[in-house]
C-alpha cells in the first residue's frame, strides 16, 4: 500500500512538473515570435502571424504611420482559424491550408489597434500601433 502511494504522488509530481514546463515554453516562443513578427521591407511593414491551432502571436506592437502588410502564414490549417476576420480592413476570407496571404492594412495612427479572429470567435489577435 505504502509503496501504490509513493508510486502515484511520484507520477503526480512527474506530469505537474512535465504541465509546468511546457507552459513556460510556449510563454517564451509567443514572446519571442512577438519580437519576430514585425520586420520593414521596402518601407512597408510586414506583420506575420501564423494561422494554425490560433495565432501566433496573439499580441503585436507595431509602428503607426507606415504602410503595413499582415502576412498570414497557414501550415497544414484545418481548424477554425483558416477562416480569418479583420473587421477593420473588411477582410473575410476562408485561407489556404497551405501559403501566405497577404492583407493590406492602410496607415493607421498611434493608438490604433486591429484584432483578427476566426470564425467562431475562439482565437484571436490583436496589433497596437504605436
Amino acid at each position: 500500500m505504502k509503496s501504490i502511494i509513493i508510486s502515484v504522488l511520484f507520477s503526480v509530481l512527474l506530469i505537474g512538473g512535465a504541465v509546468f514546463i511546457r507552459s513556460s515554453s510556449l510563454s517564451k516562443e509567443d514572446s519571442d515570435s512577438a519580437v519576430n513578427a514585425v520586420s520593414v521591407e521596402n518601407d512597408i511593414q510586414i506583420i506575420s502571424i501564423l494561422a494554425r491551432g490560433g495565432y501566433t502571436p496573439k499580441v503585436v506592437e507595431a509602428a503607426a504611420g507606415i504602410p503595413t502588410t499582415l502576412k498570414v502564414k497557414t501550415q497544414s490549417t484545418f481548424d477554425c482559424s483558416a477562416a480569418l476576420t479583420v473587421p477593420a480592413v473588411g477582410f473575410r476570407e476562408i485561407l489556404p491550408m497551405n501559403g501566405e496571404t497577404d492583407i493590406q492594412i492602410p496607415v493607421q495612427q498611434p493608438g490604433a489597434i486591429i484584432k483578427g479572429l476566426c470564425s467562431m470567435g475562439m482565437y484571436s489577435f490583436t496589433i497596437h500601433f504605436k
